[in-house]
């Protein structure tokens, strides 16, 4: 309690910050003045007692916290060896599952329009996973966002000091005129390369997922080459959010439609063009595309704000 008292005298908190009536210039009776310095009393003794009932509650909702979590992995892991324990053996045979995937090789090209049935099964057959899969990358992204970007109050002097404490001891790359020049070449032609594999999805081995990884990687070659700066002046974090919510905008809508023409037995009336030829297999190209755009920006967009704090440029500081 003398503890308490010194600090309130040290000005260290003030018992009658809600009691503007005791302030200097108020016009009160005496007896309303003694009955607010009693209250003013009391609750410098009521501290100590709430901040243990405080302690016991923060200590209490740990205990519960940690015994849901226990269960609700328990129960995961139960339903899991469940599952696990009702799969086929290896080896012994499945009618469904063979059915299945006869289905997929000998009416995969007549049905979707792909020649690679891969491509035709993650993104015709099993679209509605491939959405799931897009999600997880989009939430994943946003965690990532929310536990690591900078404040966007802070001003630009601060960043650049956060910047420059962060990373004083790294060799920096983008001054380098070796590094630069093999940089830019080697991420221009992994960028290349990327968009190869993305628009050869439904062609042959590629697609989505794997074309995205290789442009995610061009694009982190080319920021650790060039610099933070010239990045920036082309995938500002505007543009960065646009590309990341018009793919997965496109992929709901697009595959939407399908699957309520489809589960109402009518007709989508999407091409699927000659299997081969480059515009073909119906919605599978631009899903491709749509899904590679979620994984470069997802890459890129970890490897940024890992590195400092943030996605792309502020296009107010240009």
């Amino acid at each position: 309690m003398k503890d308490l008292l010194n600090r309130w005298l040290d000005g260290e908190f003030d018992a009658f910050e809600r009691m503007p009536e005791l302030q200097e210039g108020y016009d009160i009776s005496l007896d309303r003045k003694h009955e607010l310095e009693r209250s003013a009393a009391e609750r410098i003794e009521s501290l100590p007692q709430t901040r243990q009932i405080a302690e016991k509650e923060r200590k209490a909702f740990h205990l519960w916290y940690v015994i849901a979590a226990f269960a609700c992995c328990l129960t995961l892991a139960l339903v899991f060896l469940y599952m696990t324990a009702h799969i086929t053996a290896y080896g012994r045979e499945n009618p469904r599952a063979e059915a299945i995937a006869d289905r997929y090789i000998e009416r995969g090209t007549e049905e979707t329009g792909a020649v690679n049935a891969v491509a035709g099964m993650i993104l015709d057959y099993r679209a509605f996973d491939t959405l799931g899969e897009s999600h997880v990358l989009f939430t994943a992204l946003v965690v990532v966002m929310l536990m690591l970007k900078l404040d966007e109050t802070n001003t630009r002097k601060d960043r650049e000091d956060y910047y420059r404490v962060r990373f004083e001891k790294y060799y920096p790359t983008d001054k380098d005129p070796i590094l630069r020049l093999a940089g830019t070449l080697q991420g221009s032609f992994i960028l290349l390369f990327g968009i190869y594999i993305l628009l050869n999805g439904h062609l042959g081995p590629g697609g989505g997922f794997s074309g995205g990884a290789v442009l995610g990687t061009g694009l982190i070659i080319l920021a650790s080459s060039l610099g933070d700066a010239d990045i920036d002046h082309f995938l500002t974090e505007k543009r960065f959010r646009v590309f990341t919510a018009s793919a997965l905008i496109f992929y709901i809508l697009a595959k939407g439609y399908v699957f309520f023409s489809g589960a109402n037995g009518l007709d989508n009336h999407i091409p699927k063009g000659t299997p081969g030829a480059i515009l073909s297999a119906g919605l599978i190209l631009p899903l491709d595309i749509a899904v590679g755009v979620i994984v470069a920006c997802t890459m890129f967009g970890f490897y940024s704000l890992f590195r400092r704090g943030g996605i792309g440029g502020d296009e107010t500081d240009d």
